[in-house]
């Protein structure tokens, strides 16, 4: 890791209530160990051997570096175990000359030297301290021994080769015993204690006070009744307490473990590890330390010297972790103690804290080459987390790792997620600065920012997946799936801002959701594959990744989009259709051009629509082409708006009794001329509404009708996405089933009206208000037949083919209805004889003709179909009036019900379903007889007028 890593952290065993530096503190430690190897009866601790001997002991030990010790063991035992690693070096290119004693350069004597000099202690004072603790240890155990009241005593001005060093070790002993005995001791002190306060009387006073074997005695009376005071329960100890009290023993004991590294090399231990280990375990009995303070001691050391320097050694982590394991199954014990307890919190307490700095945006600090290292701080955050959880394994009711690792993958995702978000919103600022510089060309095919985020949030969650949820899983099950949860909502929070800010579709919009999709799909796919051995099968995390919704939202807004087009062609419609002036001359095929331009724009909506960068054309399909199906309705109704199929057709006037002719009858024929014009209906003289208009708007509603069979085929080009053919074309085919529906039934009203519109408007004055007025052989339907003739042919040359049929045949429709209607409600100024049957059947008959035109006419099928009403009817125009009576009274008495007498015969109503045996039809047939007998017959019986 980078050396900016590098920390100096917070040493856990307090702080001295001395001045006692690391110098006095690491001279003091290796006085102890020398003093304990002396008193155990080490091999090189008695005085029997010769100075030459430890010349030459020293010599040998020297020209072998501490690292390649002749002691050293081919395998540590202590390194095997804590995965510790050490630095050879070269050896010296001179070989040790072995000297007299050589051959009693011990293995402890080795183990000593190769220690002194990790102490950094010279050869001059390791003599002066083996002189000086020789004389009183040999026969003593370390413990009972207070090493600096005994180094006071033994140690003279002669020792040293200045006054000034020799004041100096006083001093120091001094300070240590008040420390020992007075600021740190192990059994607390009485405020009445009269030794105490001579002893701080004598320190105070010092070195003055002890300058002969008086003042010594009284000092070594006050520092032994203190150093071997009773304990509470009254026991009396054989251990003096100088140096085993918090923490001035873990201060010195600091010194002893800081000799296992090497000092060429901070990060490494030496190679003679177990066997210093083992050297300083002998300090145990003056230190008060035990097993279980080594190890977490150790454990700080390793730990602290790891943070210390560059954090490349790894196997310093690794060996803190394997000590920690030990510490936290220890840590029950450790906590009755109230020193240890606080030591082990405020250790717990550093390597959480320096961890989770780590941890909690691991993603910064980790990658694929270092992701071991990162499992070993976890190893040493989740037991240190525990430990400091006062030994609960739970944490309301939650596993206390689990919990950690938890926030870590939170945490960390949240912070990588954060770093994304960062760039990318630095990115929106410099596109806005240079919004105004850069042209479209330039921006064409880049991501919108939103899509670029959604990529890096994915690129994320597999580094996730891949790198670390297979460390992290060992202490959270659903390692992977967290982390896709919350990279989920940190997304879905900036696509809900940003989505809120969006009223109208547009590319970015749709690249932003489509990439929003992919990712939720991504993220989901990953928490489900590491959910697959959990208990519920990852339910609980999916539950909470709320969707997104991306393809509701994407919905939406292609709907608002579908509608503004919709909107905007209705409005197009509208406004064109009110300006159009339906003339056949505008297109080569007479139909308007509107129609071209309107199908034009439904098409360019439908490839607009296919071209939107979104995987739902098949469920947005039906609302696109519904809205353009009810676009072409409205133009279709449009196109056939004000040609009513009524407009035209006469009102049938009230019924009256015929009379014999007089000379009124010329005057009266006038007055019903100009009665009939109003009877004929308002036609509209609008240009739009003429026939050849009436034909153009037949030809437009034909043309798109056969446009909509082709334009599903058509659109299918257009396809340019995901979507299924099939799904698209039966959507199609289905849209336009209406707006067919529409054309068809615009065609048959549309013929309707320009038929009636013709023969009720156009001839009008030849048909309804000429023909039969008067004497029928005076008024005949030649000069009508004529003017229709040049009708149908000025429609036959506009219409098109395909609907011509269609259009003559309605004209003959109506001109047979009409020919009926002059017949049975021609009003009072016609009336016909038994006599003027042959003419009437004879003008029906050229009115037949004219539609069959010799063959090249209508099919004669056709002509019969149509004219079998008036066949069936003529035949009562020559019957006589008296069996035309007795026909009617028949009919009607069959019409009506059992209760009706002949002697009074209901009105039948006029159903205009005209028919030989219809009584309302013989009725009429009676009332334009012009026959005495009729008329008596009407007057008796319904009181019928003769005019209106």
């Amino acid at each position: 890791m980078p050396n900016d890593y590098m920390e100096t952290l917070t040493c856990p065993f307090g702080e001295l209530a001395t001045n006692l530096n690391d110098s006095e503190l690491r001279e003091t430690a290796y006085e102890i160990l020398v003093g304990a190897c002396l008193s155990s009866g080490g091999k090189t601790s008695n005085n029997k051997v010769s100075d030459s001997e430890r010349n030459s002991e020293k010599a040998g030990a020297a020209a072998a570096t501490p690292q390649t010790s002749l002691t050293s063991r081919a395998a540590s035992k202590v390194k095997k175990a804590l995965g510790l690693r050490s630095r050879r070096k070269k050896a010296s290119a001179t070989k040790p000359v072995p000297g007299p004693g050589s051959d009693r350069v011990s293995k402890a004597s080795c183990i000593e030297e190769t220690f002194r000099v990790q102490m950094g202690v010279s050869e001059q004072t390791d003599s002066i301290v083996r002189r000086a603790l020789s004389k009183v240890a040999a026969d003593q155990k370390i413990e009972s021994i207070v090493l600096p009241l005994e180094m006071l005593q033994q140690l003279k001005p002669a020792d040293f080769t200045s006054l000034e060093e020799y004041q100096a070790s006083q001093k120091r002993n001094l300070k240590l015993l008040e420390a020992g005995l007075l600021l740190h001791p192990l059994l607390p002190l009485d405020n009445n204690n009269t030794d105490a306060q001579r002893f701080r009387e004598i320190v105070n006073g010092a070195p003055d006070t002890i300058k002969n074997n008086e003042s010594m005695q009284a000092l070594r009376s006050i520092v032994t009744s203190l150093a071997c005071r009773t304990r509470e329960d009254g026991s009396v100890s054989g251990t003096c307490h100088w140096a085993d009290g918090f923490p001035l023993n873990l201060k010195i004991y600091q010194m002893l473990l800081e000799a296992c590294f090497d000092v060429n090399n901070d990060a490494s231990v030496i190679e003679e590890l177990d066997d210093v280990l083992e050297l300083i375990k002998k300090s145990w009995p003056v230190l008060g330390m035990n097993q279980m303070l080594h190890n977490l001691c150790f454990l700080w050391i390793l730990f602290n010297r790891y943070a210390m320097t560059d954090q490349s050694e790894v196997d310093l982590l690794n060996a803190s972790e394997d000590i920690l394991t030990k510490v936290e199954n220890d840590a029950r014990a450790l906590k009755e103690d109230a020193n240890c307890a606080k030591m082990l919190s405020s250790i717990s307490s550093s390597i959480l804290g320096w961890a989770e700095k780590r941890l909690v945006d691991y993603h910064s600090h980790f990658h694929s080459d270092n992701a071991e290292l990162m499992q070993s701080m976890v190893s040493m955050a989740v037991p240190s987390a525990k430990i400091m959880a006062e030994d609960r394994v739970e944490v309301d009711g939650v596993d206390v790792g689990y919990k950690k690792v938890d926030e870590y993958i939170k945490s960390s995702m949240r912070a990588a997620f954060a770093q994304a978000s960062s760039q990318y919103f630095s990115m929106i600022v410099m596109e806005k600065e240079k919004s105004s510089k850069a042209s479209s060309k330039d921006d064409r095919g880049e991501l919108p920012l939103m899509a670029r985020l959604a990529e890096e949030v994915s690129k994320v969650a597999f580094r996730e997946k891949e790198t670390f949820s297979p460390i992290l899983k060992r202490w959270h099950q659903l390692a992977a799936g967290v982390a896709v949860a919350t990279l989920h909502s940190c997304y879905g929070n900036e696509l809900k801002q940003y989505v809120s800010g969006v009223h109208e579709l547009s590319p970015d919009i749709l690249q932003v959701l489509k990439h929003a999709d992919r990712l939720e799909k991504d993220l989901v796919q990953i928490a489900v594959e590491n959910s697959v051995d959990s208990e519920d099968g990852g339910k609980s995390i999916i539950r909470e990744m709320h969707p997104y919704e991306a393809e509701s939202v994407t919905s939406g807004l292609v709907k608002s989009w579908i509608t503004e087009r919709t909107d905007r062609l209705k409005e197009w419609v509208s406004r064109n259709l009110q300006q159009e002036r339906w003339d056949p001359k505008a297109t080569r095929e007479r139909f308007a051009i509107s129609a071209v331009e309107v199908l034009r724009i439904v098409d360019e909506a439908f490839e607009a629509f296919f071209l939107l960068p979104i995987t739902i054309h098949a469920a947005l399909l039906p609302d696109l082409a519904t809205g353009l199906d009810a676009c072409l309705q409205q133009y279709i109704s449009m196109a056939k708006s004000g040609c009513g199929t009524q407009t035209f057709v006469p009102t049938l006037p009230p019924l009256t009794r015929c009379s014999r002719r007089s000379k009124l009858g010329t005057v009266f024929r006038k007055r019903e001329k100009g009665h009939k014009k109003t009877q004929g209906g308002t036609g509209n003289d609008n240009d739009s509404y003429g026939t050849p208009q009436m034909c153009c708007r037949i030809n437009t509603l034909h043309y798109m009708q056969t446009q909509l069979d082709g334009l599903a085929k058509r659109e299918m080009t257009h396809l340019t996405n995901s979507v299924s053919t099939q799904d698209i074309s039966n959507g199609l085919e289905k849209a336009f089933k209406l707006s067919a529906a529409a054309c068809e039934e615009g065609i048959q009203h549309l013929c309707e009206a320009t038929a009636n519109k013709v023969i009720f408007h156009d001839l009008s004055h030849l048909f309804w208000d000429g023909l039969y007025i008067g004497e029928v052989s005076s008024s005949r339907i030649e000069p009508f037949l004529e003017e229709l003739d040049h009708h149908l042919e000025d429609i036959s040359l506009t219409v098109h083919d395909k609907v011509r049929t269609r259009v003559i045949t309605q004209v003959m429709k109506v001109s047979f209805d009409g020919f009926l209607l002059v017949l049975l409600a021609g009003g009072p100024a016609r009336a016909f004889t038994l006599q003027d049957f042959e003419m009437i059947e004879e003008d029906f008959g050229f009115l037949t003709d004219l539609f069959w035109s010799n063959g090249d006419g209508l099919p004669s099928e056709l002509i019969d179909k149509f004219s079998i009403a008036v066949k069936l009817i003529l035949p009562l125009f020559q019957t006589d009036t008296e069996n035309l009576i007795e026909k009617f009274r028949n009919v009607t008495l069959e019409s009506c019900s059992s209760s009706t007498t002949k002697s009074k015969l209901p009105l039948p109503p006029t159903t205009g379903q005209w028919g030989p045996v219809e009584p309302n039809t013989v009725l009429r047939v009676l009332c334009y007889r012009n026959d005495e007998m009729a008329a008596k017959f009407l007057k008796k019986t319904y009181h019928l007028p003769k005019k209106l």
